[in-house]
Parts: C-alpha cells; structure tokens; sequence
C-alpha cells in the first residue's frame, strides 16, 4: 500500500476512534428510548462478527466516564465491566483492538492496573473488570452502569447475569449495554422481550467499511444463509436448529396443563464431573408414569456450580416434595461419589444407578420418538429444559456447553418407558 494511503488509513481510525460521534455507524449510538417507550435499561446490541459491538461498548463506556452522555449528570461510575473469562476482559473489552484504551485520546486515556483489573480516569471516575465464570465475584460491589461482552457465550449467563442485576443500585438510572453475538439462549429471549431493553440488531455487512474485503468474500460465500450464517454474519437469534431432535412446534403439542394420577415418579440426575464455578450444572429432572405408560415431565431442578452436597440436597427435596419412588442417578463420573453423596445426604432415599454405554446423541433418539408418539407430556413449561431439547443437535449443543438437563430428562424418560414395558428398571445405555 502506497505510504499516503497507509498514512490516511491511521488518520480515518484515529478520527474514527476518538471523534466517534460523526463516524459512528447507526446501531453503535445509543438509542434514546426503550421498546416500551420509556428511558432504557438494558441496551442489548445483537450483531454479526465484525459488525463493531465492541468499538460501540468502549465508546459507551468512555461517554460515561467523561462525562459525555449528554445527561447532565456528569461522570458516571463505578462502571463494571464483565467478559466471558478474566482473559476476555483484558484483552477484548481493555486492551483489544477496539478496546477500553484504544478509543480514548492519550490525554484521557485511564490508568489500567491488570493486577487490581481496575481502570482509573483522571476525573475519579473507576471501571472493574469481571469474569462471568465467577459469578459471586459480582456478589457485593456496587455499580452504576456496566458494559456485558458476549453474554451469549457466557458459561453460566443467568447466575453471572442476576449477580449484576443486584450490583447495578447507583446513580438515578443504572443501565447496562450488552454487545454479543446472538445465541437461542433463555437469558437472550428474555431480554429481548423486555419492554426496558432497547434492542438494536447489526449484521457484519454493517461494518464493511471496516473490515477486509477477502474476510467479507470469503465468509458470505461459505456461510450466508445458513443457520450458522444468519446467527454469526446477520446477528440472528436462530430459535432452534433444523438438525434438532425436538422443535418447538412438537413440545407445544405435548404440552398439559398438569399431570393425571401417576403410578410411578422419579427423579433424574446427570451430575457434574466438578464442583466449583467452573463446573457444569447438576441435571435434575422429575417426570411419572401415568397407568396407561404415557410420562408427564413434573419439573426441572437443574443447579448450576454447587457442591455434591448442595445437588444431592436439592434432588432429595425434590423426590420428597413430589413423594417420588426413586433417584435415578447416572454414576459415569465417579459412581460410589454419587451413591455415597446421596446416602450421606439421606441413606432411605433409593437410588437406581445408570451408567452411559452410547452417545448422548444415541440416548436422546428414543426419547425423542416417544414425543413423536405423543407417550411424552410436558406437564408446564420449562423454558430451560425446551432451549437445550430444541437446540440438541448431532454435535450437541450450540455453544458447546453440556446438555445437562436434557441428560437428566432422557435418564427419567428411558427409566419410566423401560419398566412400563416390563423391562429391568432401568437399563443403561
């Protein structure tokens, strides 16, 4: 590239950078109403990769700590600032290319402590980067505003997610911008529906100017269209797979208001193979037999990062609660730790251990058919439970996390169906 066009190339994102406001793109300026009509509280910014989420969050950021909001008020802080990991915080949302310290002018560029994750402007105002895999981490501190990156991918997105809600008490009106990359999670739906979130949608085609024509050729040849494309190139929210198992449509015709006489009930449990906030969630599902071999789903217990005493405690409630006749309890991730955790919390509870010789795919498929055959109902809703049963494809789940409470529902489901056809209890699979 000829040295003049390099050099106009540095002042365009220099000038970009620091002089946002005349070359922000639409979807990067903060809207001025909610969906509700009223002022927002959560500005959820859904886009393709590349469309500049990022750029628009730190410029966000950087309005409030200098005062540049155009409210009045001045300064805004503390701000919290949570990434999907510790590392994702730094070097995305600080350090990154369109991050924190990029788009201020040097002169106003805050002072970024790594050790305290804190960045300091000049005017007293403060930022404090948050890991979402550590949710209590959010537990105590207390904030004004916070900018959230990539909450689609965010490991436990609910539990990070509520912690904040509780932090966000200062100011007159705390607010919030989330930037992500859109994924079929409850958490997305939710907010979307909001009648307090502002939602603002970007495709990466938004950015183009921004970006590498050889990315943007190549990208849309591959993937435009697809469900991966609509998701990653137009910022879709994609309900559900066309790969998947189960479809809304079909969980709706399964759907009772509740549950007849039932002759059997049991509760189902996938435990994590960890404890601690890095660990996967405790699949706890309950579901009964009906006399004429038809299952009723009861409830959805799922718990996310407790200790094996916590999960056992809350499967235990829940077989007492419905006076259930058995724990069903896979036992492939430490199986005396799972007998040996329940009989401590309990030793009258019955267990009826299960051990996975085949997929999870492979397990799924007959249960998957039974819903088909209208043997399966859900008695209520499970809004968590039908996200991961519609978005279970070949490959698993879409953000690759583990379907733990769709493990727990095919546990509880092949347990009732197995010995309403006079077979052994329950046989593992």
């Amino acid at each position: 590239m000829p040295t003049y066009l390099a050099q106009e190339k540095t002042a365009r994102t220099i000038r970009l950078r620091h002089d946002f406001g005349s070359f922000a793109l639409g979807h990067q300026t903060p809207p001025a109403r909610a969906q509700g009509g009223g002022p927002w509280t959560t500005w959820l910014l859904l886009g393709g990769r590349g469309a500049g989420k990022t750029l628009a969050g730190a410029q966000w950021v950087r309005a409030l700590a200098l005062g540049l909001d155009g409210d009045g008020e001045g300064a805004v802080s503390p701000i919290a600032l949570v990434g999907e990991s510790e590392h994702d915080a730094r070097e995305v949302m600080i350090e990154g290319q369109s991050g924190l310290l990029r788009v201020h002018r040097r002169a106003e560029r805050p002072t970024w402590t790594p050790s305290r994750r804190r960045l300091e402007w000049r005017n007293g105002a403060v930022a404090q980067a948050f890991s979402a895999e550590d949710p209590e981490s959010l537990r105590g501190p207390q904030f004004a505003a916070a900018w959230c990156d990539e909450l689609a991918k965010w490991r436990d997105a609910q539990a990070a997610f509520d912690m904040l809600q509780f932090g966000l008490r200062l100011g007159a009106q705390p607010r919030q911008v989330i930037t992500t990359t859109p994924r079929p999670i409850a958490l997305i739906r939710r907010l979307m529906a909001d009648p307090t979130t502002a939602l603002t949608h970007a495709r990466t085609h938004d950015n183009a100017r921004n970006l590498a024509p050889a990315f943007l050729d190549t990208v849309l040849k591959r993937y435009a269209g697809t469900r991966l494309g609509r998701q990653e190139i137009d910022g879709e929210v994609i309900a559900e797979r066309a790969d998947a198992l189960w479809s809304r449509a079909g969980i709706e015709t399964c759907r009772v208001a509740a549950a007849p006489a039932l002759a059997r009930i049991v509760v189902a449990i996938d435990p994590p193979a960890s404890a601690g906030v890095r660990a996967a969630s405790c699949g706890i599902v309950a579901a009964g037999r009906a006399d004429n071999g038809d299952v009723f789903v009861l409830a959805d217990e799922t718990v996310a990062a407790l200790s094996p005493a916590g999960w056992a405690a809350r499967a235990i409630a829940l077989w007492r609660r419905l006076g259930a006749d058995a724990l069903v309890a896979e036992v492939n991730q430490g199986g005396d730790m799972v007998r040996a955790v329940i009989a401590q919390a309990d030793a009258a509870v019955p267990v009826t251990a299960v051990r996975a010789y085949r997929g999870k795919w492979l397990r799924a498929e007959p249960v998957a058919a039974l819903y088909e055959q209208g043997r399966v109902k859900h008695a209520g809703v499970f809004p968590a439970l039908e996200d991961e049963m519609c978005d279970f494809g070949l490959d698993g789940l879409s953000s690759g996390a583990s379907p733990d409470r769709l493990d727990a529902l095919v546990w509880a489901v092949t347990a009732l169906s197995s010995a309403a056809r006079g077979e052994p209890r329950v046989r593992g699979l």
